[in-house]
């Protein structure tokens, strides 16, 4: 089996089991998905969930948020972990929005990156979700079980994102990454897999990464 006939069945499987795949972040709009995205990093989604809801009555937009103390904003999401500084980025990056993009997130992913606290894979998941750019965010689901499927070597998270746009369709990036991620938590834990059992990796996974456990 080739590597695109492989992802071609995955990408089947994946449609079958998350045809209408939601992001897990809740939020209302770019700025709102943009602070949980950044709030994520080492945090779990459902934690992010239960936080932003206080953070975004107290500031819902850019001009709000950098209208706030950096001690205010970090105690709505205390529970979060990196509080402090991803308070400190949280201010700064919306002070960076009103200054230089008129109080919007920018549908660009060099402006984006260049905001506090925002690397390449929070960029892509606000280009993908927010506004319907492909991109292929990869996170630490993604990453890994894109090695464990033979999709790819998993030497960088970079390579790892070379690697899955080649394999899958432009179209179907978006949905993609968030349908990867949703089969990782249900379907192909880091430990405590049974390969033999997984719809994937029964007949994906090389040898190597099926004696996973």
């Amino acid at each position: 089996m080739t590597k695109a006939e492989k992802a071609a069945r995955i990408g089947a499987i994946l449609d079958r089991l998350y045809p209408l795949p939601a992001v897990p972040l809740a939020h209302e709009d770019p700025f709102t998905l943009l602070v949980a995205v950044v709030l994520s990093a080492q945090c779990t989604d459902a934690r992010v969930n239960e936080v932003t809801p206080g953070l975004f009555a107290l500031a819902p937009t850019p001009a709000a948020m950098a209208a706030q103390p950096v001690a205010r904003i970090q105690a709505r999401i205390r529970s979060c972990g990196l509080a402090p500084q991803k308070a400190k980025h949280l201010r700064a990056l919306a002070r960076q929005l009103v200054e230089r993009h008129g109080g919007a997130v920018p549908p660009c992913f060099e402006a984006l990156e260049a905001l506090p606290g925002v690397g390449h894979k929070t960029a892509s998941v606000v280009m993908a979700q927010a506004f319907g750019v492909p991109a292929f965010p990869v996170d630490t689901h993604i990453h890994r079980l894109a090695a464990r499927w033979g999709l790819s070597t998993g030497q960088s998270v970079a390579r790892t994102e070379r690697d899955l746009k080649r394999a899958f369709p432009e179209r179907d990036w978006n949905k993609r990454h968030l349908q990867i991620i949703y089969f990782g938590r249900e379907h192909c834990p880091a430990r405590g897999h049974d390969a033999a059992a997984c719809p994937i990796c029964a007949w994906a996974a090389p040898r190597r990464a099926q004696r996973v456990r």
